[in-house]
């Protein structure tokens, strides 16, 4: 892969279009968090946040793996030129990319179709849904190299997985496999390495079908309910349910149910 090629590539679906593919396009360095990278990828993640016209999204690697985090040869050089400034990024990337993918308007599915690491891991659990090949290996991998999470994965993971097995996963950085994370509930389905981008499409076409505008609120009240008291997330529910009730989707569905016909989503 040349370095004049894109590092992101957006493409949509052929089967269906309303469904967005987001591809980390650097397979050379195993889809490593280049500055050139991540400047790429959170236009692109905004950008299908901000189009009616996407419902799904699907977000995978070039080549063998899917990221294995930050490219250390740039944070190296960083580090050597001004340890302090060389942690920026966090602040500048890495933040902003997964509250971009977490909230996220529109369901996100990771085809995880190669190893997945320190913030590859954190790209993976922003994603709403996750398919993964079947023998690939996750890890944390932060402390190996003397540093703590980021990416969320401090609360992503814990939320993921429970606070005891996220703790020991953050602690000592053993790789897990797919499988694993299956019977974790990290993933939601283990496939061959060439079925994962299929699956994570079929997946993708049929919640692009759906109640999008839903989704969008369902999305939003799990983050919500993850960190607040149950009396602030019941009137965050009674909200969301007050503003769906607007929507053609949710109005049609009930139309749709009581002439016992299979209701049909616009996302409004």
């Amino acid at each position: 892969m040349a370095d004049t090629d894109p590092a992101v590539l957006v493409t949509r679906d052929e089967t269906d279009k309303a469904v967005a593919v987001l591809t980390l396009n650097r397979p050379d360095r195993y889809n490593a968090m280049t500055v050139e990278l991540k400047e790429a990828l959170l236009p692109a993640v905004r950008e299908i946040a901000d189009d009616e016209s996407v419902r799904a999204v699907v977000i995978t690697g070039a080549g063998k793996a899917f990221c294995v985090g930050q490219d250390l040869g740039e944070h190296a050089t960083a580090l050597e030129k001004d340890a302090t400034s060389a942690f920026d990024t966090v602040a500048q990337h890495y933040n902003p990319l997964v509250l971009a993918l977490t909230g996220m308007p529109k369901p996100v599915i990771a085809a995880v179709n190669g190893p997945c690491v320190g913030a590859g891991l954190g790209i993976a659990l922003a994603a709403d849904l996750r398919v993964a090949a079947a023998g690939l290996k996750f890890a944390t991998a932060f402390t190996g190299i003397g540093l703590t999470a980021d990416t969320g994965l401090s609360a992503s993971l814990a939320h993921a997985v429970g606070v005891s097995r996220a703790t020991e996963l953050l602690l000592l950085g053993e790789p897990f496999s797919a499988e694993d994370a299956q019977a974790w509930g990290l993933v939601r389905s283990v496939v061959p390495r060439e079925e994962v981008v299929d699956a994570a499409l079929e997946l993708a076409r049929t919640m692009a079908s759906g109640p999008t505008a839903a989704y969008a609120e369902v999305k939003a009240a799990v983050r919500f309910g993850a960190v607040n008291e149950l009396p602030a997330v019941l009137e965050n529910e009674s909200d969301g349910q007050k503003r769906l009730a607007h929507t053609r989707d949710h109005q049609n569905a009930v139309a749709d149910f009581l002439a016992k016909r299979t209701p049909t989503f616009e996302g409004q």
